[in-house]
């Protein structure tokens, strides 16, 4: 990409409108904004205005919310780090979490994935015994034990997989529907997947009996 169109892509994110966010939500976008800038451009590359522009709103909420560049940086570095604000979050509002964490991506295709970001920085071996530990500490510990009913930690790692598989083809795949789609619609689709996987598993039981039923018949 040509320094032309890495320009005309930036302003394009710039203008993108802001969604209506708590603050929260606004948080945790600018999270997501700024791993996939410092995983391109690396620290000294990236600016507090550009965070602040792919999520739609002024550069002095970073500093409200972060205090620092340097604060934001630490806050994100290390996909740990990425995810550990979901745990100060109520249970109900983890949907919210997650969708203000996917839809502060940028979607331009000009900004690695943070999860590869991690990938490439390091020998693969390390760098996946670095994500495990992650994501086992984050989602199938201390997620897991938050969670009601059964199964809650493969619940749990389930969300973790449900949020880096649209993650990874969102923003590096990019296949049209997914890119296409508009936020409202994803965002629908998204949260009702999130809030199945947040209860427990509901037994069908008219599926059951009537199983059950035919089974007798049949003898």
């Amino acid at each position: 990409m040509t320094g032309v169109q890495n320009g005309e892509a930036a302003k394009a994110v710039a203008r993108r409108p802001a969604h209506k966010r708590s603050a929260s939500a606004t948080r945790t976008a600018l999270r997501a904004a700024a791993a996939f800038r410092f995983g391109k451009y690396g620290y000294e590359g990236t600016s507090v205005r550009d965070i602040a522009g792919d999520v739609g709103v002024d550069a002095a909420l970073v500093y409200r919310y972060f205090g620092s560049k340097e604060a934001l940086f630490n806050d994100v570095s290390g996909t740990g780090k990425m995810f550990e604000p979901l745990l100060n979050e109520p249970v109900e509002a983890i949907p919210d979490w997650f969708c203000a964490l996917l839809m502060g991506q940028p979607r331009e295709g000009d900004f690695p994935h943070p999860v590869l970001s991690v990938l490439r920085s390091s020998g693969r071996d390390e760098a996946v015994a670095r994500l495990r530990a992650d994501f086992t500490e984050v989602f199938s510990r201390r997620l897991a034990a938050r969670l009601d009913g059964p199964d809650a930690d493969l619940r749990a790692e389930l969300l973790a997989a449900w949020m880096l598989g649209t993650s990874l083809m969102r923003t590096e795949i990019r296949p049209p529907a997914l890119v296409s789609a508009p936020d409202a619609t994803l965002e629908r689709y998204l949260r009702a997947g999130i809030e199945v996987l947040l209860g427990p598993a509901q037994e069908d039981d008219d599926r059951t009996a009537g199983g059950e039923g035919r089974a007798v018949g049949d003898d």
